[in-house]
């Protein structure tokens, strides 16, 4: 995927994004700390931001259909930006759950038109890389801000984090404003069009992908949330050892973004299946290696390349599934990964909270992970079903 200006373009805005969302996990201890309240209770900031996307991603939709889709994307920028600055200067717990709430709005319909955005600029046949392209972003923040982030946070104090991610959220504006073409991000008369938007989400395919959507991403953030008090309490790892394992598990999700657009190309159910098998598989092995440094170092990375490998075809699903109407449904996809979010660390903080033990919570994941196997297997199954009956009632 050679890269153009508006792939750039929605990369910066996808690396601030995933910033902000993914950050927070690794300062959880020192949230917590700070805040005064439980690791769990600091784990509910994560939930507080997924159930916000859920709840943004059809409303900002649904109201903005008519906005050109530039400006849409500077000004859902602008909400991101003001978000991180209320969660710097957030006093206390509930300010800061709101104030994560208020930033996860742009996060949905960002993504849901931005998806769109770059499966425009590239060749049908390249579509499903070019959504990889502008979620490399996200992967590439894992590498690097989060990391820093969680440094910061640890040094300087998680509200400097905050601080920083906000600059991050003015700069991919101006990137935004200066690169995409005005002209070419405009939206049609059909996708706009609010009923069809939503009828569109009453077709059994598309709210089949979008569970597909939630149970793989509830695999991931069940054990990924929780990943810094992991490796501080089973592990025991020191402060530079977690921030190390943030950038090697970023490193995972970017090759795995990579992948996963590489492979969806060629076969969207293919890629799905495998890469849940092995995350399932992954997360059992994690079980069992975290009190050792170097297996679960090893381990991370390949969860990281198997957590990501599945956002390209899980996007590119819904987006075939809703391709007359897919500004919704895409967004509603973001929306549905998030929820996974919400769901994965209630999940495991449940299983914390349970007192079952750190390594439950990665076998926790890898049933989630197991679930969406089985889901994706039997809609395979009964859409071969029908492709074959449709013959025979010709």
């Amino acid at each position: 995927m050679k890269p153009n200006a508006p792939l750039l373009a929605l990369a910066v805005g996808a690396f601030g994004i995933g910033v902000t969302e993914f950050a927070p996990m690794g300062m959880l201890p020192v949230i917590a700390e700070d805040l005064g309240v439980s690791i769990p209770a600091a784990g509910l900031l994560v939930s507080a931001y997924a159930f916000g996307v859920l709840v943004g991603a059809p409303v900002m939709t649904l109201t903005t259909g008519r906005v050109p889709r530039r400006t849409l994307l500077v000004g859902l920028m602008g909400i991101f930006t003001l978000g991180n600055l209320l969660s710097a200067l957030a006093p206390e717990y509930w300010t800061l759950m709101a104030a994560r709430v208020v930033t996860s709005f742009n996060h949905g319909a960002f993504f849901g038109v931005g998806a769109i955005v770059a499966a425009s600029v590239v060749a049908p046949n390249r579509r499903a890389g070019a959504v990889a392209a502008m979620f490399m972003g996200l992967t590439v923040a894992n590498i690097t801000g989060v990391p820093l982030a969680s440094w910061a946070g640890e040094s300087l104090g998680w509200r400097a984090s905050f601080w920083g991610i906000a600059g991050l959220g003015a700069l991919a504006m101006v990137a935004l404003r200066l690169t995409l073409p005005h002209g070419q991000v405009e939206p049609s008369s059909d996708s706009g069009a609010m009923k069809a938007e939503l009828a569109v989400l009453r077709r059994g395919p598309v709210l089949a992908a979008l569970a597909l959507t939630v149970i793989g991403s509830s695999a991931m953030f069940t054990v990924f949330t929780y990943i810094a008090p992991i490796l501080k309490e089973q592990t025991l790892a020191s402060a530079g050892f977690v921030t190390a394992m943030l950038m090697t598990y970023g490193l995972g999700l970017t090759i795995g973004n990579w992948l996963g657009g590489r492979f969806a190309d060629r076969s969207v159910d293919r890629t799905l299946i495998v890469t849940l098998a092995g995350l399932a598989t992954l997360l059992v092995v994690f079980a069992g290696v975290m009190p050792w440094q170097a297996p679960a170092a090893v381990v991370i990375f390949l969860w990281g390349v198997a957590s990501f490998a599945l956002v390209p075809p899980l996007q590119m699903r819904v987006m075939t599934a809703a391709s007359d109407a897919p500004n919704l449904a895409s967004a509603m996809n973001i929306g549905a990964f998030n929820l996974g979010n919400a769901i994965g660390a209630a999940l495991g903080g449940a299983v914390i909270g349970l007192n079952l033990g750190y390594p439950a919570v990665a076998l926790a994941g890898a049933a989630m992970a197991g679930a969406g196997l089985i889901l994706v297997l039997l809609l395979v199954r009964r859409e071969a079903r029908v492709v074959t009956a449709l013959p025979a009632r010709c």
